[in-house]
């Protein structure tokens, strides 16, 4: 049988042998990265600093988001996108993101957009001529014939080793539409993850 004095004594050593092992677990710290991380998913949530309502968000897909990795852009223009024809889009990238892109590595393509079972994919390839900046600060598309605003998605297909550093980059959509007074009107922004 078991003493009184003894069945403390055992109560005490258990409570400190937990309280050890609570206070050395939360001890144990997590390796660092030198470059803190924000994972997001771009189709489940986004963050944004100044979320201003003259914002809105486009609709794209990216083959892979790992830093240095070939991927394949389509930044989508869908129909609701789209109010009017467009005869020149410009797209600007921020200067922080240093993929090399190159003209001869961009389409216009007439989409169908992937969803859970599907990928979104080139119909149609639609005649146009890309110039890239010299610093890599913009894009501009000119097609052939002006984008029609119907119930199609368009997207610019863009091949690229994705950039060196790992973030979010956000592209914004510029467009002018046929008429007597060439106004660029803002359309959207693509938010790009990298990891």
């Amino acid at each position: 049988m078991v003493q009184p004095r003894s069945l403390f004594r055992l109560n005490n050593i258990a409570a400190i042998g937990l309280t050890a092992g609570l206070i050395g677990a939360s001890l144990i710290v997590e390796p660092t990265h030198p470059h803190n991380k924000a994972f997001a998913s771009p189709s489940l949530i986004e963050f944004r600093w100044d979320n201003s309502t003259n914002y809105k968000k486009l609709y794209y897909r990216q083959s892979a988001n790992k830093r240095r990795e070939r991927s394949t852009y389509y930044l989508v223009l869908g129909k609701k996108d789209r109010r009017s024809a467009i005869l020149k889009l410009k797209i600007t990238i921020p200067e922080y993101f240093d993929a090399n892109i190159s003209s001869k590595k961009l389409r216009l393509c007439r989409v169908s957009l992937g969803g859970m079972l599907s990928r979104t994919k080139c119909i149609e390839k639609i005649p146009a001529i890309f110039e890239v900046a010299k610093d890599q600060s913009f894009i501009e598309v000119f097609p052939n014939k002006p984008i029609p605003s119907n119930e199609d998605a368009y997207a610019v297909v863009m091949k690229i080793f994705n950039p060196d550093q790992a973030g979010m980059f956000q592209l914004n959509a510029l467009a002018q539409s046929p008429g007597d007074v060439p106004i660029s009107i803002y359309l959207g922004s693509w938010n790009l993850d990298i990891d």
